[in-house]
């Protein structure tokens, strides 16, 4: 999957897991913001520990191609690992389309309200896994035209 950078490095980081998928997750509660509502795109999945402050996350989808489950549950697993349940065993993370994601006018960044939701139950990734995946990441756009 050939896709170019949408997020700025200095307010997200990005990922990419097996099957050429890339996954991008929100720094800070603004950086948060700017992930699911301004790099979103509608096709796109939104991720995001329940019931935990962490990071909003983000699977950039293809026009023309369906993230299969575990695609999703790695995407997943990464929310889970940039969250405060990191040491936790078994995580569970909102997931929804990223078109269902909305902010209410005046609420407090990094907070969002989303509809559709699907619960998905994940092991955060080891730090030498999310290495690996943001490594990946990296190349592929290090090697880009």
């Amino acid at each position: 999957m050939n896709r170019e950078k949408r997020c700025d490095p200095r307010r997200c980081i990005e990922y990419e897991i097996p099957g050429g998928w890339h996954v991008v997750a929100g720094k800070t509660d603004a950086d948060n913001d700017f992930v699911s509502l301004k790099v979103a795109k509608t096709r796109d999945w939104w991720f995001h520990v329940r019931g935990m402050p962490g990071s909003h996350v983000l699977l950039l989808a293809e026009q023309d191609q369906e993230p299969d489950r575990e695609a999703l549950k790695r995407a997943a697993a990464i929310a889970a690992y940039h969250s405060k349940a990191r040491a936790g065993g078994m995580v569970p993370v909102s997931c929804t389309r990223a078109q269902y994601v909305t902010k209410a006018r005046g609420t407090e960044a990094g907070s969002v309200q989303i509809r559709k939701e699907i619960v998905l139950k994940v092991h955060p990734p080891a730090p030498e896994q999310m290495m690996e995946m943001r490594a990946a990441a990296n190349r592929q756009f290090d090697e880009s035209p």
